[in-house]
């Protein structure tokens, strides 16, 4: 099988916008904390690969420069287009294979041993629901379809696409932080940082 070097793609929204849905459990400050503090973990997986960072909101563009991330900016289309652009950006610089990860994984150490050639590998949430990471040929026949019910979609395009499809049920990687009980599940409970308030070992919160 041939060899894969494959590049760190990372969506990440503005972080003031970031995790609505913990509203009724953290604050705004806390979110916007929380959001970073992940995003940063889903960076340093990425060990000595390239990492881009999709972004519309200049201050993610800017913590991402500070972090060693490329950026690509796809204003204003939504989370699918500016995965499909910057795939499609990636190609055009001479890039062959990604891994696109949300920045949302709060235990991303696996990430890149997920690529594997001329394949569309596949890693689903806990719940079997959304797609925390898909790894790919930036050539692949393949259509980005994030939301409620995606990796049942992801899946379907992924065997339309002629290519090998892999589904990887990673313990690790199927974490994300959503809701509020994602916060308790014990996985996340090992690494979540001192200062939140849902951390039982440490309730140390942020100022509300």
């Amino acid at each position: 099988m041939p060899d894969v070097d494959p590049v760190v793609l990372v969506p990440v929204k503005a972080f003031a916008d970031a995790k609505a849905r913990l509203a009724p459990v953290l604050s705004p400050a806390q979110r916007e904390a929380l959001a970073r503090w992940t995003a940063e973990r889903v960076l340093a997986a990425a060990g000595e690969r390239a990492v881009y960072v999709a972004c519309d909101d200049e201050g993610v563009a800017e913590w991402a420069t500070a972090h060693g991330a490329l950026v690509l900016w796809h204003p204003g289309v939504g989370l699918n287009a500016a995965v499909t652009n910057s795939v499609a950006d990636l190609r055009e610089r001479g890039v062959r294979h990604a891994i696109v990860a949300h920045g949302d994984l709060p235990q991303p150490g696996a990430l890149v041993t997920v690529a594997v050639a001329d394949t569309i590998t596949l890693v689903p949430d806990t719940a079997g629901d959304g797609t925390n990471v898909i790894a790919l040929p930036t050539d692949a026949p393949f259509e980005f379809t994030y939301g409620a019910g995606s990796f049942r979609r992801h899946l379907a395009h992924a065997l339309q696409s002629g290519l090998a499809v892999a589904v990887r049920r990673d313990p690790l990687l199927a974490l994300d932080i959503d809701v509020p009980s994602d916060l308790s599940h014990p996985r996340v409970q090992e690494v979540l940082p001192s200062w939140l308030p849902t951390n039982r070992a440490n309730p140390t919160p942020l100022p509300r």
